[in-house]
């Protein structure tokens, strides 16, 4: 475990405590085949349009990605899986997949921004879901990653929506969701309520405090890719599955209105 700052420190506990209460990004994905494994990547993460691909043999990085989900998915479908988390309890979640499934499967605990444990060019894909906003300045782990990657390798990554960013399903006052905070690249998002709350697989509930967010511009983001010598292959909105006609402030009316995630795909592609 490399050495980490106040920040990378305070949100490593944070999520301790979310995986021990049982999120749902910390449930290992255990029921899986070729073909289940293809249509969880298929709802979860886009389709460029070049196609998935056959990922057998590929050299797979899940980046800030533990908890058993990721990893899971292209073990089945026969890539080499490397998982770098900064949190122990989500890896051990990826540790019960690969026992589970029999496949062989790297295991890194650190923080994002720092990779120097990969060699360059080591990489074909590295696959970031949610996690972007955990740190304030996006410029070092997107250097990073160019550096990891092969030529021709792809980078998908979520992030959440910056032009929504501080608002949820309780943001609803009077016919609508209020837009409140400066739309500031790096900025920290003080939320009303900072805690998360965890629905454990057993049907309990708990209010977790969160991890610190902050939020980066989509500006910010694709010139800083562009940059870099990525090319934007696809992109879309999650969820696609609200309901505009539910109740006003319920999670599905608000995610009809305001999808609250972007996700891109990435090509890298310097000398093109």
């Amino acid at each position: 475990m490399q050495q980490i700052d106040e920040l990378a420190e305070y949100n490593q506990g944070r999520w301790e405590a979310l995986a021990q209460a049982d999120i749902a990004y910390s449930r290992p994905l255990l029921a899986l085949d070729e073909d289940s494994a293809r249509q969880w990547l298929q709802e979860q993460g886009g389709n460029p349009p070049e196609g998935l691909g056959d990922f057998r043999g590929k050299d797979v990085l899940c980046l800030a990605s533990g908890g058993g989900q990721q990893s899971a998915v292209f073990g089945v479908l026969g890539a080499n899986v490397t998982v770098f988390d900064l949190t122990a309890g989500q890896l051990q979640r990826d540790e019960e997949v690969a026992a589970h499934y029999g496949f062989p499967l790297q295991l890194v605990q650190g923080d994002m921004r720092d990779l120097s444990c990969f060699e360059d060019g080591t990489f074909d894909l590295v696959w970031q879901p949610y996690s972007l906003n955990f740190i304030p300045d996006a410029q070092p782990l997107f250097n990073e990653v160019a550096r990891i990657l092969r030529n021709g390798g792809r980078y998908r990554l979520e992030f959440a929506n910056p032009y929504l960013f501080e608002l949820d399903d309780t943001s609803w006052q009077s016919g609508g969701y209020r837009l409140t905070h400066p739309y500031l690249n790096g900025a920290e998002i003080q939320f009303e309520d900072p805690h998360w709350e965890v629905e454990a697989s057993d049907g309990s509930s708990q209010r977790v405090l969160g991890p610190r967010e902050f939020r980066h511009t989509l500006s910010s983001v694709l010139n800083s890719l562009i940059g870099l010598g990525f090319t934007l292959r696809a992109s879309w909105e999650n969820p696609t599955n609200g309901d505009p006609d539910a109740e006003p402030g319920s999670w599905e009316h608000f995610v009809a209105i305001a999808p609250p995630w972007l996700g891109f795909w990435f090509t890298y592609q310097p000398n093109h």
